[in-house]
Parts: structure tokens; C-alpha cells; sequence
């Protein structure tokens, strides 16, 4: 079943409408990716902070906590401001296994006045799961929660 994109920003807008709170947005945020997005194992949000990325609100399993710059698919996507999808997470050199059933990722960047926020973070048990489509939606879904966020924990 394909994803349907249009509910799934129309709802992310209506969630967040109002909420002053990042750490409210950001938990709203990942809960309802996780309803929507199919064949997915690992949702969730890494803010920068100390010039490292830290764990920020998601849905899975127990994640890596602090990811340096330099280090995986975040840390790529971090340094270049620019979202990644990988289709296999075995051949991205320094990939962080944080779920050894991740096949597949997608990083997409947050920045709040030209500077890094933080990013939303994707895997999938499955290889390949991830395309341009969902890449230019979840971008959307980006512009509605940065739209939103007022940089108050």
C-alpha cells in the first residue's frame, strides 16, 4: 500500500497547529510517521547540539544517543545540509548499525534560519524502500514542522 502523502501532511499540519513547544512537535511528528509510513522499523528526530547530533524524540527500538558529524548516514546528512537516501545501509561507508534489521535509510535535514536544527531519521527492514516520492514529501513534512518551531524545548 502506497503511502498517502496528502493525509499524512494534512494531519502533521493540523497536530502541530498551535503547539509551542519543539519537543511536543518533534514527539507529535514521529508518532504519526510511524502510523503512516509502511515498512519501517526506525522513525525519529536527532537535534544538533555541542556540535554533535543527539538523540531528539522518535519511535523504535533503544537508538545510538550522540552521533558525531563525521560518523553515518545522520552525520553525512548533517555535514552536507542535504537529504540522503541510502538504499543499502551495508555498503554506506561508516554506517552506524544502531538496529541490525536496517536495510534502508533516509536523512533529511532540518535547518531553522540557515543554521542545522537537527534531522528526521527513516529506516527500513527492507532494502531499496525508500524513493524520490518519499523524499520530496518528507521534505513537505519538513518545511510544516519548521514552520512550527519556536527553538523552546
Amino acid at each position: 500500500m502506497e503511502t498517502n502523502y496528502k493525509e499524512l501532511l494534512t494531519n502533521l499540519e493540523a497536530l502541530i497547529s498551535g503547539i509551542d513547544y519543539d519537543i511536543t512537535i518533534l514527539s507529535n511528528a514521529s508518532a504519526l510517521f510511524n502510523e503512516y509510513l509502511e515498512n519501517i522499523n526506525w522513525v525519529g528526530f536527532y537535534l544538533y547540539k555541542d556540535g554533535k547530533l543527539i538523540l531528539g524524540p522518535f519511535q523504535g527500538k533503544v537508538a545510538c544517543m550522540v552521533i558525531p558529524l563525521n560518523r553515518g548516514v545522520c552525520g553525512y546528512c548533517a555535514t552536507n545540509k542535504e537529504t540522503i537516501i541510502v538504499k543499502n545501509v551495508h555498503e554506506f561507508k561508516g554506517h552506524i548499525a544502531c538496529d541490525s534489521a536496517s536495510e534502508s535509510e533516509i536523512c533529511v535535514p532540518i535547518i531553522v534560519n540557515n543554521e542545522l536544527y537537527g534531522l528526521l531519521d527513516i529506516d527500513s527492514p527492507t532494502q531499496n524502500r525508500f524513493n524520490d516520492k518519499d523524499k520530496e514529501n518528507l521534505e513537505k513534512a519538513i518545511e510544516i514542522i519548521k514552520k512550527h518551531l519556536n527553538q523552546n524545548i
